[in-house]
């Protein structure tokens, strides 16, 4: 009898490129280091220039920046492009970029700022997808792998996405569209072999939360059951690691947050 292929069953990590949205600091710079330190090549992509430079000079030559705005198609084709230019492929992404935008629907200066809505929205979302939609066809020119794999395509959610408190509106509900693009994009995009998965972190020591005020990072810190503390980037960067190798993990959205359910504030 004829010896049975062997299948491999996870993508590795090692020789493998990963274009890492928001990598100039929090969970997207975490996640870069990690995947780099594994033997991968990443694209730092993030808006502040300077902050995406150090991350890239401290990993090194597996690590290339391009300034990028999630929302404009030009920069993010850009990075796409660098990423393929140098590495020879994009075989992943990690989508960290976003922004806060806290306010009442009904406050006392009057009604939500409208465009504030719109650029949560912008960035949160449509640059999600943007990123989303640009990366997936520069994938599907990907050789196929072990099960006709070419990719995976990892988005951060947010546990508001379920539990949104008074105030955030806007960001509950961009993070909310992420949660719900991932199984459509994963069914649509799976004739391709490129999976679709979202983390919805619950409170993590980052940048982000550091510029909320005191009293809610406390109220927050103070629902999460165990660990009763804020999540560290590098533990995303572990769920990253084990998205990436584990193949059957499609379509889920993840929470990774302690048992955190939000309060209404």
């Amino acid at each position: 009898m004829a010896a049975r292929c062997r299948i491999n069953l996870i993508m590795q990590v090692a020789g493998h490129t990963f274009l890492i949205t928001g990598s100039g600091s929090g969970l997207g710079a975490a996640t870069a280091r990690l995947l780099a330190s594994n033997g991968a090549h990443v694209m730092i992509a993030d808006v502040n220039d300077e902050a995406g430079q150090q991350v890239a000079a401290q990993i090194g030559p597996a690590a290339v920046f391009a300034k990028t705005d999630v929302t404009d198609e030009a920069q993010v084709k850009a990075a796409i492009d660098l990423a393929i230019g140098r590495f020879g492929r994009l075989d992943g992404i990690v989508s960290c970029a976003g922004i806060l935008g806290a306010a009442r629907i009904a406050g006392k200066t009057g009604p939500h700022d409208l465009p504030l809505f719109a650029r949560v929205v912008s960035v949160n979302l449509i640059g999600t997808f943007n990123v989303l939609r640009l990366s997936a066809a520069a994938m599907t020119l990907n050789p196929p792998g072990d099960d006709g794999e070419r990719g995976v395509i990892i988005n951060t959610s947010s546990v508001a996405a379920f539990e949104g408190q008074i105030g955030q509106a806007a960001y509950a509900a961009s993070k909310g569209g992420v949660a719900s693009l991932t199984l459509p994009a994963a069914r649509e995009l799976a004739r391709f072999g490129i999976r679709v998965v979202a983390i919805a972190p619950g409170v993590f020591d980052t940048a982000m939360m550091s510029a909320a005020p005191n009293e809610v990072r406390e109220s927050l810190v103070e629902q999460i059951p165990f660990p009763p503390r804020p999540g560290r980037p590098e533990e995303f960067a572990r769920l990253v690691h084990e998205i990436i190798e584990n193949r059957l993990l499609n379509g889920s959205v993840i929470r990774l947050d302690g048992a955190l359910r939000m309060g209404p504030k």
